[in-house]
Formats: structure tokens, sequence, C-alpha cells
């Protein structure tokens, strides 16, 4: 029963942060990538301030596989970078923290391209 609620929180979270994102392409004239860069800001923000951490610690999956969570990540390895090796790690945190999912987006980015070719829709 216990992961049932584990699975209705990142639903809920997940969920609500994407119905934000629909909300903002409907209702604004933000382009979606503007908007992605938003919920990306948003975390290092949140990230920064403390505050989302605890929410990504309830909602699980629902809030750490967002683009928010991804600014969270970003903001906590230059945060423990800073802690550890000073003002470079302002640098080097988050390229460090956020590392292996960049590598495996640029990789699998390629190798889609690779399998797929990319044209106009008909």
């Amino acid at each position: 029963m216990e992961a049932f609620w584990d699975y209705a929180k990142a639903f809920l979270a997940g969920g609500t942060l994407c119905a934000i994102g629909q909300i903002l392409i409907d209702k604004t004239k933000l382009t979606p990538a503007r908007i992605l860069t938003a919920y990306v800001v948003a975390g290092v923000i949140l990230g920064a301030a403390g505050i989302y951490q605890p929410f990504a610690d309830w909602a699980g999956a629902g809030a750490s596989v967002p683009l928010t969570g991804f600014g969270n990540l970003l903001a906590k390895g230059v945060r423990e970078a800073v802690a550890k090796d000073g003002v470079i790690g302002i640098f080097t945190g988050g390229f460090t923290a956020a590392a292996g999912g960049i590598c495996a987006a640029v990789f699998f980015g390629y190798l889609f391209a690779l399998i797929f070719r990319s044209g106009e829709k008909k």
C-alpha cells in the first residue's frame, strides 16, 4: 500500500508541474523553450533557497524527473562544490552533479538521430 501512495504523490506532483506548463502554453504567448527555461531557473532558485528539496523528498520522481528537478540538481551541486572547493565550485558544481544526465541525453539524442531521419511533417 505504501508503494501506491508513492506513485500517487509522484503523479500528483509531476501532473501539477505539467498542468502549469500547459496552462502557460495555452494562456500566454510564451514559447515552449522559454517555459522550459523558466522551469529550470525556478528549480535552481527554489533549490538554492532550500524549498525544492523537501518537496522532492515528498514527491519522489514526480519532482526529481521534471526540469525543475534538473534545476534543483544544479543548485545542489553548486552548493556542495562551493562548500568543498570554494569559489571554483560555482563553475564546476552544477556540471559535476548533472554530468550523468547530460551525458545520457547527448548519447541517446545522438543514437536516435542515427536511427531516425528528421524531416518536415507532410
